[in-house]
């Protein structure tokens, strides 16, 4: 049984090595590292709540990050997203709820090694809520969009 796991995963590692992308079943186990470092800070209803997360990319540039990161913002509904490329640094807000309090979502890309690690904060006011698996799911499409 050993030889036959290694073998697969020796298979999936040549797939990745001649494509520069795995497989489509694969890319769920890549994009778990975003998922596994998600944290929530706060209270809900009681304090501010921030909805943390991050990825190293090996080998990816930071401006290549940071143009892909704006891109995938734009597509979760965010706008008017300030870009700090000096800092490596992306900010926006949004209102979503109708009381005028504004959500803030702030993305870093900076360079690590060779590559770039991606932190992205989701930040909500106190007696404001979001669904954890929710904002979990639209970081990390944010912050897996860096390398696209």
């Amino acid at each position: 049984m050993k030889s036959f796991v290694a073998a697969g995963v020796v298979a999936v590692v040549a797939v990745v090595a001649v494509m520069g992308l795995p497989p489509a079943w694969a890319q769920g186990m890549v994009q778990s590292v975003c998922q596994q470092n998600f944290v929530v800070e706060g209270t809900a209803r009681v304090t501010a709540m921030n909805f943390r997360t991050w990825r190293e990319f090996p080998n990816l540039p930071q401006p290549t990050a940071l143009k892909n990161l704006r891109a995938a913002m734009m597509a979760e509904g965010f706008s008017n997203i300030g870009v700090d490329a000096e800092a490596g640094a992306l900010t926006t807000v949004q209102e979503t709820s109708g009381s005028g309090r504004p959500q803030t979502l702030r993305v870093t890309a900076r360079k690590s090694g060779s590559g770039t690690r991606v932190d992205a904060v989701f930040m909500i006011q106190p007696g404001q809520t979001a669904d954890s698996n929710y904002v979990r799911g639209a970081l990390c499409r944010v912050i897996d969009a860096a390398n696209l």
